[in-house]
């Protein structure tokens, strides 16, 4: 459903089975989170048009999750829905990222013509082009699976490709080898296996190892980072 697609993150359940009946029945697809992590694994296995964020979530919040999401996607349209009202809060929410903010107690028809009008906006930016992910020269096209650096093709296995692609969509932070873990290879974290550290030599030597400039860095004690500058 071209330009229809909306992620509705709500730990409410009553409040987030509501707003998916409406926006369902005015002709979206809505997949629905109640809780941030969740709200972020489902960003990142699809793109959206528009994301609907409760701020008072468990495990991210919402200002929290709005940062990750913007530091993947600049331009998909964020509205945050919330009972906090106070200025600081909306300050807080569109210094997070933000186009919008709801405050609820609201009016269903108030939140359906902000959708509209956020989708209106950027829909001509968000013509497809085709879906991809960047970080500096490293370009990775999500269609055709193809990466390349500096215009140069680079050839990567299908968990190779899995691993980058992670990175890139957490580029700018640092994530744990238990994130990878449970990101990449859907798995328990192992402490016996060094699987996660070959992994990552495999795609430097790929990536990093024929450029100048390096992107994939160590932290030591803490796991890996995907830097653009």
């Amino acid at each position: 459903m071209e330009g229809r697609s909306i992620l509705l993150v709500e730990d409410e359940v009553r409040i987030a089975d509501t707003l998916r009946v409406g926006l369902t029945e005015n002709g979206f697809e809505v997949d629905v989170a109640y809780d941030g992590r969740l709200g972020y694994k489902l960003f990142q296995s699809k793109p959206f048009n528009l994301i609907v964020l409760d701020i008072n979530l468990p495990v991210y919040n919402g200002y929290e999750l709005c940062k990750m999401i913007r530091a993947t996607d600049m331009e998909v349209p964020v509205i945050m829905l919330t009972a906090l009202s106070g200025l600081e809060d909306k300050i807080e929410g569109y210094d997070a990222g933000a186009d919008d903010y709801v405050i609820k107690p609201f009016e269903f028809r108030e939140l359906l013509m902000k959708i509209r009008v956020l989708l209106r906006r950027s829909g001509d930016k968000r013509t497809p082009v085709g879906n991809f992910l960047r970080a500096a020269d490293l370009q990775m096209n999500l269609d055709t699976k193809e990466v390349s650096r500096e215009g140069v093709s680079i050839n990567l296995t299908a968990k190779e490709f899995q691993l980058l692609e992670y990175l890139l969509r957490n580029k700018n932070r640092v994530v744990s080898r238990a994130d990878i873990a449970v990101n990449v290879w859907d798995i328990d974290f192992d402490t016996n296996t060094n699987i996660i550290d070959v992994y990552i030599n495999y795609v430097r030597n790929k990536v990093d190892k024929p450029f100048e400039k390096k992107l994939i860095q160590t932290q030591v004690g803490m796991g890996y980072i995907l830097k653009e500058s």
